[in-house]
């Protein structure tokens, strides 16, 4: 007679882990979801009441003002004018300060402090493997990330485009919060915020040291994608005579002097020749026929947003990969010893 086989559920499908459920990562960071759809909200309600009702009683303000700016003190609603640019900038610079509240956010709260407290590690030993368990806190946190910032940039886009042309102290498309707020570098900046915070967690271990490390990162990526904006796509260049002075209006790459020679040189700073006396001396000694300007018309908008956006995203990418292999290198050496012990087979089954 032979014993009755007892069936047994052969380790390697006890420890197979399942396909994590990004819920599990919502519900942990439930006050930060709630602090960033509140945000989103409130800066979406601003950028709608500007697009519309604030646009067009400052455009109305400003038409009443050039109708009698002529003819002495007038009536015209003031009032409306500084409230539009109020509101402008009240939207404007924490739309562009989002990027760096993602960045410490992930830096510290996302990544720094599980792994200081051991959630991490926990999460690790029960099923999730550290490589699912980065790409799950990565992924779900970008699409929110993408979605929000998106639709505020979108917004102010629209909000600016109103007002374009028809409110006198309007900023420029090429005034720096208002570049990066009309365009998607803002989102690229906010990804590669999340991505570089996740980088400065996994490095420090820390809460305090990882946010400020990757305020660090996304304010280097923010200064050096500004340096290098301008030289993304081929600029323009427009000779005036020295008479003029410099008439281009755009992104300005570079500017100066031209001389006979066609050469550029730098500008001494004496200004057109036909607001101040003695400067034609001195272009005189230096060759100089005229002014020149290197610069982005309007019309190279899209083309630098789009250049510079995918420069930061590849940022991103490569700050997202450098985590991945870090966090590889760092569980190496647990992994394979949990592993073993889950494949090797108890006494009893071994009997």
């Amino acid at each position: 007679m032979t014993a009755p086989t007892l069936h047994r559920e052969t380790p390697a499908a006890a420890a197979a882990p399942r396909p994590p459920d990004p819920r599990w990562l919502l519900r942990l960071h439930r006050p930060a979801l709630y602090v960033w759809a509140g945000l989103v909200a409130v800066l979406a309600v601003g950028l709608v009441w500007l697009w519309g009702p604030l646009t067009e009683a400052a455009a109305d303000a400003w038409r009443q003002y050039g109708a009698c700016a002529d003819t002495g003190p007038c009536a015209y609603d003031q009032d409306a004018i500084v409230t539009y640019k109020s509101v402008y900038n009240y939207t404007t610079v924490p739309l562009i300060a989002l990027p760096f509240l993602v960045a410490a956010w992930s830096g510290a709260s996302l990544f720094g402090r599980e792994l200081e407290q051991g959630t991490a590690h926990l999460a690790w030993t029960q099923g999730l493997s550290p490589a699912r368990w980065l790409a799950t806190k990565l992924a779900v946190p970008a699409v929110l990330v993408a979605a929000g910032t998106g639709l505020l940039v979108a917004l102010h886009r629209l909000a600016w485009s109103a007002g374009d042309g028809r409110i006198d102290t309007a900023k420029s498309w090429y005034d720096s919060p208002t570049l990066h707020a009309n365009g998607p570098t803002t989102v690229a900046f906010a990804l590669t915020g999340l991505a570089g915070g996740a980088l400065a967690g996994l490095l420090l271990r820390r809460t305090l040291p990882a946010l400020i490390l990757s305020l660090g990162l996304a304010a280097g990526v923010r200064f050096l994608a500004g340096l290098a904006m301008p030289h993304l796509w081929p600029a323009v260049t427009q000779v005036t005579g020295l008479e003029e002075g410099y008439r281009a209006s755009g992104l300005t790459v570079d500017s100066g002097l031209v001389t006979s020679t066609g050469a550029h040189i730098a500008d001494p700073g004496c200004g057109p020749v036909s607001s101040y006396s003695g400067c034609d001396a001195v272009y005189a000694r230096l060759d100089a026929t005229g002014f020149y300007t290197t610069y982005h018309p309007e019309s190279h908008y899209w083309a630098l947003q789009l250049a510079t956006t995918a420069l930061v995203l590849a940022v991103a990418a490569g700050l997202a990969v450098a985590t991945f292999t870090l966090l590889k290198r760092t569980t190496a050496t647990t992994r394979p010893t949990r592993e073993r012990t889950a494949q090797e087979p108890t006494q009893e089954q071994a009997v």
